[in-house]
């Protein structure tokens, strides 16, 4: 499995050196990578579905507790298959969707990491490593949405949605440490036998707001959903891979992977009912007013996800049962619809549903995978989206007193997701064609195949449900903690309530489709009120603690050296004064100290007489003079103090900024013109404080007891471990060694930039923009 993660990244790496020979037809092998490892875990599906779980274990950083774990079980499996069946297409989609375009390669290196990173996410068995792949998919999606990053609306999406679920991932890292320490392992397999004790913890409801702020951002749940329909500025192939599939149910993956360690508690189900509700509503209700494609799709997808998320947090086996479904149901009509999507703005070159119509006569086949994504998107028999349709009434309907009121919310949100799915999947193929569209054609067999592939898909296993049911339905719910009765997938129960109840969803969501015209009009009044969304408030706090920064910035960082050492030192006096003045037990016994000598005292004059005359000399250069008369009156303490090492050290590092002083104001005014006493007397003031208590401080150092251990520890291992006889050189080494590690990467990062202006290649349009902006 580590390889499989891997391959993901090799390949984006190979691709930088043979990228340039995948721009053709060459660019179709790549779909070779996602096919191979769809191969790689579907032959896992017989074992997994015989009650198997396959682990692995690689030593990571053993000295914190954290291994590189990894583990295949029901829940992973669907998710794996998701992402390498789903890539596959949309990999061999991309090369006809982008043929010639000058950044394929690196569009294809972008979405081999994603891959491995999706990938990542749902094997791993260490939350710190699930923390790592996380992120990782926020990177990599932050370069695929912001890939046309010659318009700046790509750009602002980019930016807005790694800010987003950047944020989820700070959410995640503290709550997944958090989690760790409470349980004392990092391990999630081991976390499964401290439920109670994990549930009985002062740090619970923390832990949950934590997971649960890390899967909302991701998984664009109200009121974090608005970088989701952003997001759709993306070329096609990304918004089918990362917003019908894979990124987006990252969230609702980590919910499902926590419900058996942190789940079954009123916070954890009552939260996820709630915001799962007003998610999946307030986002089909938007599905309402939205004219573009790529839009209806965005919303219909968040409300897709609210049902998820409420259906976890229904948390009964039947709720989890329809979750299982209902990601399947999802991915493949959704993936189906943005594809189609896809190809009607690849040959119309316009999303507008408004004007979209008859476009059968011309793209026959992408009509007839519209049709049938429309279908199971519907829940209309025999398709698989009937089926999970069916189990969310079912899980609604037996929900003890609020039974009601769930199953009616499904309902409504279920008759709009019916509406988006037919303007997205049949309007445009609908009706007349306009002649403006006569000379549509049909484009490359590699963009209309995979979408009538998945499109089949979801009418295949609506048929024939047994595909499914054992090999991956039954070994997720499994992993879900739930180990009842065997999980039974029928097309047809009989006329029941859950029947009428779909019917019904049928029957009103066709009359709407039918009597609800998509307008643009409607869709500019709505936009009127935009300023009370959600969106709307968070970039106003946004721009507002930008403005907050920007002065508190302006005050303390305002270009003045003494101002910034002023702030330092004074912040120093304010806490060591309070600490001091707060804590009775500071007793400074002299008796212990060594005698004064006649050449300590007469060191101590000379460096006092150079301090005044630094600070009172009218000439720079005599300031400099009396500065070196400190520096090696120090030396001198040194000396005297058995520190001949500290001593040429200074004395050299003192000689050596004298010389350089010197040669620096050399040039400059002869005499400086003292004025602004107020300030120099605050100056003197605050430095006389300072160095008080920084007396204070090292008197009652040297009155504590010595600890001899840490002394110790280096006599005895300073040769052994580090082999130095010097301990203090031995100390010296191993910090410059981590700082000597840093000073290498902040280098390195300054020669990547360096390595990147001097490729720089401006066109002459571009030297003309940075030309202006120089004038201005």
């Amino acid at each position: 499995m580590l390889i499989a993660i891997l391959s993901g990244f090799l390949f984006s790496f190979f691709m930088v050196f043979v990228g340039k020979y995948m721009k053709g037809k060459l660019a179709l092998l790549s779909a070779l990578i996602p096919l191979g490892l769809f191969i790689y875990f579907l032959q896992f599906a017989g074992r997994i579905s015989n009650g198997e779980i396959i682990s692995q274990t690689y030593a990571w950083v053993p000295s914190l507790g954290i291994d590189f774990g990894l583990t295949l079980d029901g829940l992973s499996l669907i998710f794996c298959l998701m992402i390498t069946g789903i890539g596959f297409l949309v990999f061999a989609y991309t090369a006809a969707y982008l043929k010639g375009h000058h950044y394929l390669d690196r569009f294809y290196g972008y979405l081999g990491i994603f891959m491995a990173a999706m990938l990542g996410v749902v094997l791993s068995d260490n939350v710190i490593s699930l923390f790592t792949f996380w992120e990782l998919t926020s990177i990599s999606s932050f370069f695929l949405i912001g890939f046309n990053n010659n318009e700046e609306a790509s750009r602002k999406s980019a930016v807005l949605a790694l800010a987003i679920t950047g944020i989820g991932g700070l959410l995640l890292f503290a709550g997944v440490v958090i989690l760790g320490n409470v349980v004392g392992t990092y391990s999630i397999s081991e976390m499964l036998s401290s439920k109670e004790f994990i549930a009985n913890s002062p740090q619970y409801t923390l832990i949950v707001a934590l997971i649960f702020g890390a899967a909302f951002t991701k998984s664009a749940q109200f009121p974090f959903h608005f970088w989701l329909p952003g997001a759709m500025k993306a070329p096609t192939p990304v918004s089918t891979y990362l917003h019908s599939a894979t990124m987006v149910k990252a969230g609702v993956y980590l919910l499902m992977r926590f419900t058996p360690i942190l789940g079954s508690t009123e916070f954890w189900n009552s939260t996820l009912i709630i915001v799962g509700s007003i998610t999946m509503l307030y986002a089909a209700i938007h599905t309402l007013f939205r004219t573009d494609l790529k839009g209806i799709l965005a919303y219909s997808t968040i409300s897709a996800l609210g049902i998820l998320v409420f259906l976890i947090g229904l948390g009964t086996e039947a709720a989890l049962l329809a979750a299982c479904v209902f990601i399947l149901v999802h991915a493949l009509y959704k993936a189906t619809l943005f594809l189609i999507t896809g190809i009607i703005d690849h040959e119309t070159g316009t999303r507008d549903v408004t004007v979209l119509s008859g476009l059968r006569k011309v793209l026959f086949p992408v009509a007839i995978a519209g049709f049938l994504a429309a279908i199971s998107n519907a829940g209309i028999p025999p398709s698989f989206g009937f089926l999970g349709k069916d189990l969310i009434y079912e899980a609604t309907l037996h929900f003890g007193n609020s039974a009601i009121l769930l199953t009616v919310l499904a309902i409504i949100t279920n008759i709009l997701l019916l509406y988006a799915g037919f303007l997205a999947g049949i309007k445009p193929f609908t009706g007349k064609l306009p002649d403006t569209f006569s000379k549509v054609h049909l484009p490359s067999f590699l963009m209309w195949t995979p979408p009538l592939i998945l499109a089949i898909l979801g009418i295949l296993i609506g048929v024939f449900p047994s595909i499914i049911q054992g090999s991956l339905i039954q070994p997720a719910v499994n992993a879900l903690g739930e180990t009842g009765s065997a999980v039974e997938l029928k097309l047809w129960h009989g006329f029941n309530t859950i029947l009428a109840l779909s019917a019904t969803t049928i029957g009103i969501g066709l009359l709407l489709y039918f009597f609800i015209k998509p307008s643009v009009k409607i869709e500019a009044a709505i936009k009127k009120l935009e300023y009370l969304s959600p969106k709307t408030m968070i970039e106003g706090f946004g721009i507002a603690f930008g403005h907050f920064s920007k002065i508190w910035t302006t005050f303390f960082q305002n270009g003045f050296l003494r101002h910034y050492v002023s702030t330092i030192i004074l912040f120093l006096v304010l806490v060591m004064g309070y600490t001091l003045l707060n804590n009775t037990n500071y007793v400074l016994n002299f008796s212990s100290l060594t005698q004064l000598t006649i050449y300590e005292v007469i060191t101590v004059i000379i460096m006092i007489g150079g301090i005044l005359y630094t600070v009172f000399s009218k000439s720079r250069l005599a300031a400099v003079a009396a500065m070196g008369v400190v520096g090696l009156t120090i030396s001198l303490i040194f000396v005297y103090y058995s520190a001949p090492d500290l001593a040429m050290t200074q004395f050299s590092i003192d000689t050596l900024t004298v010389i350089l002083f010197v040669l620096v104001l050399y040039r400059l005014p002869k005499y400086l013109k003292l004025s602004n006493y107020k300030s120099r007397i605050k100056d003197g003031i605050l430095s006389i404080t300072f160095g008080t208590l920084i007396t204070i401080l090292a008197l009652e150092v040297l009155n504590e007891p010595q600890n001899s251990e840490i002394s110790e520890f280096y006599a005895d291992n300073a040769y052994l471990l580090a082999k130095g006889k010097n301990v203090v050189n031995v100390i010296l080494v191993d910090f410059r060694g981590i700082d000597t590690f840093m000073e290498i990467s902040v280098l390195t990062i300054a020669a990547i930039g360096v390595f990147g202006l001097l490729k720089l290649r401006l066109t002459t349009k571009d030297r003309a923009i940075v030309k202006d902006k120089n004038k201005i």
